[in-house]
């Protein structure tokens, strides 16, 4: 039987932490005259309270370490539960969403997927634009820790290839975890700060600055605009290129640089492929904008660095009409939407890791063709990789495109067209943010999805960050026996 009281008392803590904060917002809003703050004071009490009860009755139960069961229900729990009480400023607040539109909200925000319900976001209160600011930060502070501490232990994805680089937490989860988190939000938080000066200086509106640069370290896109990026064309774009590729960079080499390896990040072989197929991507939809519009060069390359920075990075920013590009734009934004940023970073889909890991398994496979009895193992970053590594790898990589293939069809199944369902599913599953079809051409959001619909695209982002396995393991009877 699983003890589920640690597991429980770290989402009280959390729950406790995430009432003080919504503090935050409700204090710009009564300093802006907005009636919106008594909906945060309410929240912060319910969720206070809520999380208070949990940690204080599971207090006897803290250990040295966390099991690995343990911490599959913890990693789950923390991305289902969370934004149960994230939700409840949107539904008691100026919106007055229902459950299941502040629901998608809170969870698209803390998954960091971007994807909205809400339009008219220039007249928010402005305590509501922060939340959502702050949720997607704290969701992408969250996402790094877990894909650094968690993923390596519990072998999902052939992330325990990491594990033999000096993050081996097996059997000392929280304390190694201790050690690895100071390192984690000091870069974390000079990233931040570091984008938000970049932006101020840039004459970004001092609200519009802080929820920006939250949502671009964490790759999450949520935008105080309707407009995103449109608001700020030109030198906003260039800035927010930047700071997306850096946010989708592996933290675990950050973590290293912080440790004394200065060189780690550039020794990445993730890096070097990540930038080197943005360059592919963007100088391929340039020339093509280039060769069947009438916009300047820099324009043209402008809009399509920022756009595809954005997508592949999983922070679904959007700036002029990228949606109506065309056919060879879109399968661009599909191929790279399925590939996402570096692994043990905030961005979603396969990763960088995983599909250079996959190219070099089937180039193996091809070699072998040629010389059957040649013992030639798969090697990354010349490092050989082992058995298990390769099996969660592959079944990872099965597992995400056969959940596209079902998710679109359940969309389909709840009177979405296919295009929107399509890109529903990939928006959801990689975390990306961006929408395309039908539906969302009008208002460029989800809102005009039905219920259903909307339910779906909730299960589909919390199974793409928490990386499928992690979702399918705990279903399972045996899971629960001893």
């Amino acid at each position: 039987m699983i003890d589920l009281r640690p597991v429980g008392h770290v989402i009280g803590v959390m729950l406790t932490v995430l009432g003080v904060l919504m503090l935050i917002p409700a204090a710009l809003d009564a300093l802006s005259a907005e009636a919106n703050w008594w909906a945060f004071i309410e929240s912060a009490v319910i969720t206070g309270c809520v999380g208070l009860f949990f940690a204080i009755s599971t207090g006897n139960a803290i250990g040295p370490s966390l099991s690995v069961r343990q911490a599959f229900l913890l990693t789950v729990g923390i991305w289902a539960f969370l934004p149960l009480f994230a939700a409840l400023p949107f539904m008691l607040g100026a919106t007055e969403a229902s459950f299941t539109d502040a629901y998608f909200e809170a969870v698209s925000g803390i998954t960091t997927t971007g994807s909205t319900v809400f339009t008219g976001l220039d007249d928010f209160p402005p305590g509501l634009n922060l939340w959502r600011g702050m949720l997607n930060w704290l969701g992408g502070l969250g996402i790094a820790f877990v894909v650094m501490i968690f993923l390596p232990v519990m072998r999902v994805g052939g992330m325990q290839f990491f594990r033999t680089e000096g993050f081996d937490t097996l059997g000392k989860i929280l304390p190694r975890a201790t050690d690895i988190a100071r390192s984690l939000v000091l870069v974390y938080a000079g990233l931040t700060f570091a984008c938000l000066v970049t932006y101020l200086s840039l004459g970004f509106e001092p609200l519009d600055a802080v929820v920006n640069a939250m949502a671009t370290i964490a790759t999450g896109g949520f935008s105080p605009a309707d407009a995103s990026f449109g608001k700020y064309q030109g030198a906003g774009e260039y800035a927010g290129a930047l700071f997306m590729i850096l946010g989708s960079l592996p933290y675990v080499r950050y973590v290293q640089m912080v440790s004394g390896a200065r060189t780690a990040l550039w020794r990445d072989p993730q890096v070097h492929g990540y930038l080197r197929w943005i360059a592919i991507a963007v100088a391929a939809v340039t020339l093509w904008r280039l060769a069947t519009s009438e916009m300047p060069a820099e324009a043209v390359f402008r809009e399509a660095l920022f756009n595809i920075v954005s997508i592949f990075s999983g922070t679904g920013f959007f700036s002029g009409s990228f949606g109506g590009w065309g056919a060879f734009a879109m399968v661009v934004s599909l191929i790279i939407g399925v590939i996402g940023g570096c692994s043990s970073s905030s961005s979603g889909a396969l990763t960088v890791f995983r599909v250079q890991l996959t190219g070099a398994a089937i180039l193996n496979q091809i070699r072998r063709l040629h010389a059957p009895h040649r013992v030639s193992p798969v090697k990354y970053d010349g490092r050989t990789v082992d058995d298990d590594a390769m099996s969660a790898l592959i079944m990872y990589v099965y597992g995400y495109v056969l959940t596209i293939g079902v998710m679109s069809v359940a969309l389909t199944l709840t009177g979405v067209d296919l295009e929107s369902a399509i890109f529903g599913t990939w928006t959801s599953i990689g975390n990306i943010g961006y929408g395309y079809g039908p539906m969302v051409a009008r208002t460029g959001t989800f809102v005009e999805f039905p219920e259903t619909a909307k339910w779906v695209m909730i299960v589909t982002m919390l199974m793409g960050r928490l990386a499928l396995l992690a979702i399918f393991v705990i279903v399972l009877p045996r899971f629960w026996r001893a």
